[in-house]
């Protein structure tokens, strides 16, 4: 019984879960700018973005001119004749309407930060896609280190069972003991499949953000370290005030609504039409039948002031509702930062404390259990508890550095940008709790593998 018991020590003690020598396949980098290439939601925003830069081109044109060509004076009983009286004449003319002095550079100002807004929003749609990718990745990682544990704990289990029934053979261990050591290992199968499960739907929800078929395989996510955020929260706050394409987009908003109102306010001066005609004539009735031309200037009479007081009160409650808008986001901002900085802190003191603290301590009190049940000391559910409870905290460990990931993803699609460069960095090893036991070192590393 002896070799068994060493060989469970070996795999659960000295070869650290922690740090799988598995190699990864999928790096977030990669995947990120994958999913800013490919993402059909991102195409739809800067196909809108063009839209408005279009119509932008188009606010500030000149409307076409009208041509006119016109049989002037006819005669009824001849109608084809151009000598029958003097004023007959063949006329030929152009308008051209001619806006007010200033109104085109405002309406091509309005449309243009109306596709200054849309253009930023489409930075702000790339940040949301590239937390979400990070955040799914991140996922993935803890999904992934936990299907590890549990299929070594699951391969542990089943040397439980062999343990107990082998004490129980020789008169040392209770039956009851075999019963237990099963329904750890059942428990231990049924999370396997819940986790299989949640992998597929993860890998979905990755392959959907790529644009890619559901059914695209996803491999492993590289091994990360935790950078350390080291500006402060009201460095994050100025920081977020420069960059966060959201606030910049909503800046021309104001925009907009500030030339709005200036137009809406220049409607009450009149537009202008200037036409000019030439009519040719030809000689009838004694009139030589001389050739003339006519110039007109005409407007319009603004009179109806209650539609250009509307124009001029819904410019101004946009201006005042993007204004609004921009205060509501800085403080939801300044929120986020504050509490995404709390969690940072405490998601790292809490892998610290698993690393250097509980995890040592959860190792050694499984060994001393082993060592226990192996003498008759220790009852086998301390043995199972012991093992249930260094299971629970190495899960525990992963789901603390993915939540301090996950929330610096968070931070840094409301600040604007990146604050560090944490994906594909491998962690260091650990040091290890348990020394190799003698010359079953390979033999113990074999069965963690299987």
């Amino acid at each position: 019984m002896k070799p068994i018991i060493l060989l469970i020590s070996m795999a659960l003690l000295t070869a650290n879960p922690l740090f799988a020598q598995d190699k990864p396949s999928e790096h977030i980098p990669t995947l990120v700018a994958t999913a800013l290439a490919n993402n059909p939601e991102l195409k739809s925003s800067q196909a809108r973005w063009q839209m408005f830069v279009s119509k932008s081109r188009q606010a500030g044109a000149l409307e076409d001119p009208m041509l006119m060509l016109k049989l002037q004076n006819m005669v009824n009983r001849a109608p084809l004749s151009f000598t029958s009286d003097s004023n007959t004449a063949k006329v030929i003319g152009i308008t051209q309407q001619i806006p007010f002095w200033g109104k085109r550079d405002l309406r091509e100002e309005v449309a243009r930060y109306e596709a200054d807004s849309y253009r930023w929003l489409i930075d702000e749609r790339k940040l949301e896609l590239e937390r979400m990718v990070k955040e799914t990745c991140y996922q993935l990682y803890s999904t992934d280190r936990a299907l590890e544990l549990l299929t070594r704990n699951i391969a542990i289990a089943g040397d439980f069972v062999t343990i107990a029934e082998s004490r129980y053979s020789i008169g040392q261990g209770a039956q009851t003991d075999i019963l237990k050591a099963g329904v750890d290992r059942s428990k231990m199968l049924d999370m396997q499949i819940t986790l299989q499960q949640q992998r597929r739907t993860l890998a979905a929800n990755l392959n959907f953000l790529l644009n890619r078929p559901a059914d695209t395989a996803v491999g492993s996510i590289a091994p990360f370290e935790l950078p350390q955020v080291t500006k402060s929260a009201e460095e994050l706050r100025e920081l977020a005030y420069q960059k966060r394409p959201q606030l910049k987009s909503m800046v021309s908003l104001v925009n907009k609504g500030s030339k709005a109102m200036a137009l809406a306010k220049r409607e009450s001066y009149p537009d202008f039409a200037v036409s000019f005609e030439y009519m040719q004539r030809q000689p009838a009735m004694g009139d030589p039948g001389y050739d003339m031309y006519s110039l007109a200037l005409t407007f319009n009479l603004p009179l109806q002031k209650e539609r250009r007081a509307a124009m001029v009160a819904e410019s101004e409650a946009e201006t005042s509702m993007a204004g609004a808008e921009i205060a509501a986001l800085k403080n939801s901002i300044g929120f986020v930062i504050n509490d995404t900085l709390a969690q940072l802190e405490r998601r790292r003191k809490l892998v610290e404390l698993y690393r250097g603290g509980i995890l040592p301590q959860s190792e050694q009190a499984l060994e001393s259990a082993l060592i226990g049940y192996r003498a008759g000391k220790v009852d086998f559910l301390t043995l199972l508890d012991s093992r249930v409870t260094l299971f629970n905290y190495q899960r525990e460990l992963y789901e603390s550095q993915v939540e301090y990931m996950m929330a610096l993803a968070r931070l840094e699609a409301a600040v604007g940008g990146e604050l560090s460069n944490p994906a594909a960095l491998p962690q260091a090893p650990a040091q290890q709790s348990v020394p190799p036991v003698g010359s079953e070192k390979t033999t113990a590393g074999h069965n963690e593998h299987h």
